[in-house]
């Protein structure tokens, strides 16, 4: 792995939009937490373990009840879809030796979105690359979570609503991809297994399912999403 001047310059090119989007999230995220007795070294410890944008906001008022145990079976529940985020990305990271551990503890919905791309910049380390993008994006939501602890204690606002950021920020990214994709599989099976699911187990177990099924899509469309297998995949 080798990280210089052109694979900074490369990375941070690439994460600064999610980086920027992620300093404002968080900000409302620690904001949020600071309102419910948890101090910024506590989001900054949240975001350095759980890592998940969703699953921290929905789990701020369980932990300010109390319910520490519905707040990590929520996580589980939640965060089930990096499971198999992580599944899908073993053969691009099978040759990034001890940063593979890194690359797939920090993979969220984000940094999955543009490192499963396959368009990587040219004349760069994509390891030195990859490791980058992660860590840069991480690295802001940690920021902007502190931020907004600090700012949580000197500001008196409602901060009702700040947490459908995250919805608006998922939107944003389905939509990205949709219009930067030809091949619309994955996005629609996405789309309508998410639904489906979301109807027939209810609003608490829907995700697991759901990811099952478009894992065993996309697994089944590989040869069509994938001429020939080959690739950076590979």
């Amino acid at each position: 792995m080798r990280i210089g001047k052109k694979e900074l310059e490369a990375a941070l090119k690439t994460s600064l939009p999610i980086m920027v989007t992620f300093i404002i999230l968080g900000s409302g995220y620690g904001i949020i937490m600071e309102e419910h007795g948890f101090g910024p070294l506590w989001s900054v410890l949240s975001g350095i373990i759980i890592f998940s944008g969703t699953v921290q906001f929905v789990s701020i008022s369980m932990l300010g009840g109390g319910s520490f145990l519905m707040a990590a079976v929520t996580a589980l529940m939640v965060s089930a879809r990096h499971i198999f985020l992580s599944i899908s990305m073993i053969g691009r990271y099978k040759n990034e030796g001890k940063g593979k551990w890194y690359l797939f503890y920090a993979l969220c919905d984000e940094t999955y979105a543009v490192l499963s791309s396959d368009r990587y910049p040219e004349d760069i380390d994509i390891s030195g690359y990859r490791i980058l993008v992660t860590l840069f994006d991480q690295a802001s939501w940690i920021l902007g979570s502190f931020l907004g602890g600090m700012l949580g204690r000197y500001l008196d606002f409602d901060s009702r609503g700040i947490d459908f950021s995250m919805t608006a920020l998922f939107a944003t990214v389905f939509l990205e991809q949709w219009l930067d994709s030809k091949e619309h599989f994955p996005a629609l099976l996405g789309l309508f297994a998410t639904l489906i699911c979301r109807y027939v187990f209810g609003a608490e177990i829907f995700l697991i399912p759901a990811m099952i099924i478009i894992i065993g899509g996309l697994t089944l469309m590989r040869n069509r999403l994938e001429p020939g297998g080959g690739g950076i995949n590979d």
